[in-house]
């Protein structure tokens, strides 16, 4: 069970991320910066104050940690070198860790099936991802036009190329204990 306050949170987030949200001082660059602010019910600045307020449930309840696309934007922009980037990461870990369902379902589902693909050839191949992903969640045909035509233009490839030693990925992977 989640606390709707937790002020162990700010201490955990720190100790994971290694990162200080505290250090936040609201200035807004962070969110101004996010190309998915619009999409967004927390936005990162405002993350960063809950995590300081010990907000557990709220933040690891948000659409916002799946949303997010890592791409470091609001990092690059912070005036104090804060991660915010990595406090959204460890955030969606808790979320994950602790069996909160995801606010974005199929968010976690596309992740697992890109991880799932590059441990299994080593690289991205778009037709193994989406049809994977295709697959799991359960939507098989709503956009078949769409690879149809990707695959007429050559945007992407039936026969997907592998890493020569496809073992060391597996190895990579084995030690992060995905």
């Amino acid at each position: 069970m989640i606390n709707a306050f937790s002020p162990a949170l700010e201490g955990e987030v720190e100790e994971r991320s290694g990162e200080k949200p505290r250090l936040c001082y609201q200035c807004g660059k962070c969110s101004t910066g996010c190309l998915f602010n619009f999409a967004m019910d927390i936005l990162p600045h405002q993350m960063m104050k809950l995590v300081h307020y010990g907000q557990k449930k709220r933040l690891l309840g948000s659409h916002t940690i799946w949303i997010c696309a890592a791409c470091e934007t609001c990092t690059a922009r912070c005036p104090n070198d804060i991660d915010v980037a990595g406090v959204i990461d460890t955030l969606r870990a808790m979320a994950l860790e602790e069996g909160v369902k995801p606010a974005e379902r199929n968010i976690p589902l596309f992740h697992a099936c890109f991880l799932g693909n590059i441990q299994a050839t080593g690289r991205i191949s778009e037709p193994i991802l989406m049809g994977s992903y295709k697959t799991f969640s359960g939507d098989l045909v709503s956009d078949i036009g769409l690879a149809v035509e990707m695959l007429k233009k050559g945007k992407i490839k039936l026969i997907p190329s592998v890493v020569k030693d496809r073992r060391k990925v597996r190895r990579i992977f084995k030690e992060t204990k995905r």
